[in-house]
């Protein structure tokens, strides 16, 4: 394919992930915006407990019994703006649905790393909240522009003066809101539109599960209808632009101001203007630095990076998908391409875009374009993908871990059963997994951000291998990267304990700070490297 015609495609993609604190209403947001694009009739989330549904996106037992996303899970979807022409090309969109619990920040960050735009996630009534105020922090530092989603608004919670100034306040971005909502929140009526200065009201659909139909006023029927929620509505956004909290592309770009949407994704409300809000202004995708310095262009030939690999989401398939960020070039099924780790090729016969759990066979795709490849044993989350001239771009980090358990099997008929778990879970980065000549293949230890990760181990050892295992805590508080040199003398130090991380990093685990400050002032020879913090 022409160089031309690659960038016609780049154009069209938009690739976003969504963040936010657990409970803001990621996972219906993330529904909310497949029901716009006709991706799927009806909402998964029903309100009411006796007849909630797990959302499509959400796919394990854990997931559905807890209400909450404990893993990543890539949906990729077409969506034609209500101001495009009939002969526009509707644009793609690749829609990476994160965990928001933070113990699985790291999980998030490596979805983070393949996207180019994301929507932070912000419940009206709490505003910013811990997780959130991190994985900004992750965007800030990866140069990742956000759009601000202030959702739940049909529920009482502060007011958009409120919101605003705390955004800009505690993490410096300025909100420049495209919307003000007309109502306050817990009474949404609909959204004043800053820059046409119309009135879009939103009608209620049985349970939300339907797309929510708008009326579109000008300013003298929205003032007839709306009365003193209008008029407010009409003066915040002037105070706005007396302000000069008006959408400035660059400055988004730059990650200095954020453009702000007031949302109600359980009732649909500000949903389409969301979509199109990414569509006009989230950045195309776009090329990467390697390893050695070189720049990879989107016209280049393919390159790609793995960001996740995950098993298990289909009961009746063993296999092991890992979903791949197109970085450069046009991926063909089939194509043999080069695996950067090994030097060895790939054959790339099964690939397939992903929806929740329903999977479609992807023939081509394209910068931008998350494709999932199946039994791809030998991959792992950052290695590099590439046809000639090489390319391989940065690992992606580790987190430090702050939880340790050994894991041990119940019976020792499942043995067998249980080496190949723990090395599936490995391979994917559920936990990251530690072993010594001590404790031998038959108790490896667990490392994680934090213990639910354990719980989702376990969970998916009983549901995917049948192995029943048993996870017994560890009186270890934090990691330290060493070397083979210093190993010998940390081994000796009470309350401390090495081991060999899967990659072959060497980590020392020490019981408290205190037990680590002591051994680092009296062998100051030693290396004891810190990790990268969850938090960083």
């Amino acid at each position: 394919m022409s160089s031309e015609a690659i960038n016609r495609e780049v154009k069209r993609r938009r690739t976003f992930a969504i963040i936010s604190h657990p409970d803001a209403g990621k996972s219906t947001m993330t529904e909310a915006l497949a029901l716009h694009a006709h991706m799927i009739s009806e909402a998964g989330a029903v309100h009411g407990k006796g007849g909630r549904r797990s959302t499509v996106s959400d796919w394990m037992e854990m997931e559905k019994a807890r209400g909450i996303s404990v893993t990543s899970t890539a949906l990729q979807f077409s969506y034609t703006p209500g101001t495009a022409d009939d002969s526009d090309a509707p644009f793609v969109i690749n829609l990476v649905d994160t965990p928001g619990h933070s113990d699985f920040s790291e999980d998030t960050y490596r979805v983070l790393t393949a996207v180019d735009a994301a929507v932070m996630l912000i419940d009206a009534a709490k505003g910013l909240e811990p997780q959130t105020l991190k994985l900004f922090q992750v965007c800030r530092h990866r140069g990742i522009p956000v759009i601000t989603v202030v959702n739940k608004w049909d529920r009482p919670g502060q007011t958009p003066l409120e919101l605003i100034d705390e955004i800009n306040e505690r993490i410096g971005l300025i909100p420049t809101p495209l919307y003000v909502p007309v109502g306050i929140a817990g009474d949404y009526r609909g959204l004043l539109d800053r820059r046409t200065g119309r009135y879009i009201h939103f009608e209620r659909t049985a349970g939300g599960a339907k797309i929510a139909p708008e009326i579109l006023m000008d300013a003298d029927e929205a003032a007839q209808r709306e009365g003193d929620a209008w008029t407010a509505a009409r003066e915040e956004s002037d105070l706005l632009a007396e302000l000069g909290q008006d959408h400035d592309q660059e400055m988004f770009l730059a990650g200095q101001t954020s453009p702000m949407i007031f949302t109600s994704a359980m009732l649909n409300f500000g949903v389409r203007q969301l979509l199109d809000a990414l569509v006009e202004f989230a950045p195309p995708p776009h090329g990467r630095t390697t390893v050695d310095g070189t720049d990879r262009e989107v016209t280049d030939p393919f390159s790609a990076v793995v960001f996740k690999v995950q098993a298990g989401m289909d009961s009746s398939h063993r296999d092991r998908l890992a979903y791949m960020r197109i970085v450069s070039g046009e991926f063909e099924r089939g194509m043999v391409v080069t695996h950067a780790q090994t030097g060895k090729p790939f054959a790339t016969k099964y690939a397939q875009a992903v929806f929740g759990r329903d999977r479609s066979t992807v023939d081509k795709a394209y910068p931008g374009d998350v494709v999932g490849l199946v039994n791809a044993i030998a991959l792992a989350p950052g290695d590099t993908l590439f046809i000639d001239p090489r390319a391989q771009f940065p690992p992606i980090g580790s987190f430090a871990p702050e939880h340790f358990s050994a894991l041990r099997v119940t019976t020792a008929d499942k043995y067998k059963q249980f080496r190949k778990a723990v090395d599936q879970m490995d391979a994917e980065g559920v936990v990251q997994v530690l072993r010594n000549d001590l404790r031998g293949d038959a108790s490896p230890v667990m490392a994680a951000v934090g213990p639910m990760q354990f719980e989702v181990v376990t969970a998916r050892m009983k549901a995917e291998f049948n192995v029943d295992t048993v996870v017994e805590p560890l009186g270890y508080a934090m990691a330290r990267r060493t070397d083979e040199s210093s190993a010998p003398e940390l081994d000796r130090q009470r309350g401390v304990e090495v081991f060999t991380r899967s990659d072959g990093a060497i980590l020392a685990l020490f019981s408290d700070k205190w037990r680590l400050q002591y051994i680092e002032r009296e062998h100051p020879d030693l290396l004891l490297e810190p990790l990268v913090a969850a938090a960083d």
